[in-house]
C-alpha cells in the first residue's frame, strides 16, 4: 500500500496537491460563507419557526456540497503524507530518529493531520445536530430545534473554521519546510 500511495503521488502530484487545496478552501469558505453572511441573512427573518427550518435547510446544503470535500481531502492528505516521504526522512525503519529537523516537520504533518480530524469529527456531529434539529421542527418544538442549531452556529461552525485556518497555514508552511 504505502508503494501505491508513494507511486500514485509521484505520477500525479500537481492534480493531488490542488484537489487538497480546493477542498480545503470549499470547507472552511463556505463555513464562512454560512457564519457570516448566510446566518446574518437567516437572523432577519421574522418568523421563528420560518428561520429555524430556513437554518436547518441551509446547514443540510452546506453538509451536502462539503461532505464529498472533506474525503478528499482526507483522501489526499494520506496520499501526500506518505508520498512527500515525511516519516522515511524524519526516522530510519526501526523507528529511531535520523534528523531532527525531518521529525520536528513529521510531527508538524501529524499536529495538521489531528486538526482535521477533529474537524471531520466536529461536522459529522454538526450533521447530527442538525438532523434531530430538522426532526424537532416537524414536530414543532421550536425551542429544541433553536437550542441544537444555536449551538452550531455560535460554537461548532467558528471552531471548524479557526481549526480549518490553522491547518491551511500549516499546509502553506508544510510546503514551504524544504525550500
Amino acid at each position: 500500500m504505502k508503494d501505491f500511495l508513494i507511486e500514485t503521488f509521484a505520477h500525479h502530484r500537481t492534480l493531488i496537491v490542488f484537489l487538497h487545496v480546493i477542498s480545503a478552501v470549499i470547507w472552511v469558505g463556505g463555513m464562512i460563507a454560512i457564519r457570516f453572511a448566510t446566518h446574518q441573512s437567516l437572523a432577519q427573518i421574522s418568523d421563528p419557526k420560518l428561520r429555524l427550518e430556513r437554518a436547518a435547510h441551509t446547514l443540510k446544503r452546506l453538509f451536502t456540497i462539503v461532505l464529498p470535500f472533506v474525503i478528499v481531502l482526507i483522501i489526499t492528505a494520506v496520499i501526500m503524507a506518505v508520498g512527500l516521504g515525511f516519516r522515511a526522512a524524519a526516522m530510519d525503519p526501526m523507528g529511531n530518529v535520523i534528523d531532527e529537523y525531518a521529525m520536528s516537520i513529521y510531527n508538524t504533518v501529524h499536529i495538521k493531520e489531528a486538526i482535521w480530524l477533529v474537524m471531520s469529527l466536529n461536522l459529522g456531529a454538526m450533521m447530527y445536530r442538525r438532523r434531530k434539529a430538522e426532526k424537532a421542527l416537524k414536530e414543532g418544538d421550536i425551542t429544541a430545534a433553536k437550542d441544537l442549531l444555536g449551538v452550531i452556529a455560535k460554537y461548532m461552525v467558528p471552531v471548524n473554521i479557526g481549526l480549518g485556518i490553522i491547518a491551511i497555514y500549516i499546509g502553506v508552511f508544510l510546503r514551504g519546510a524544504y525550500a
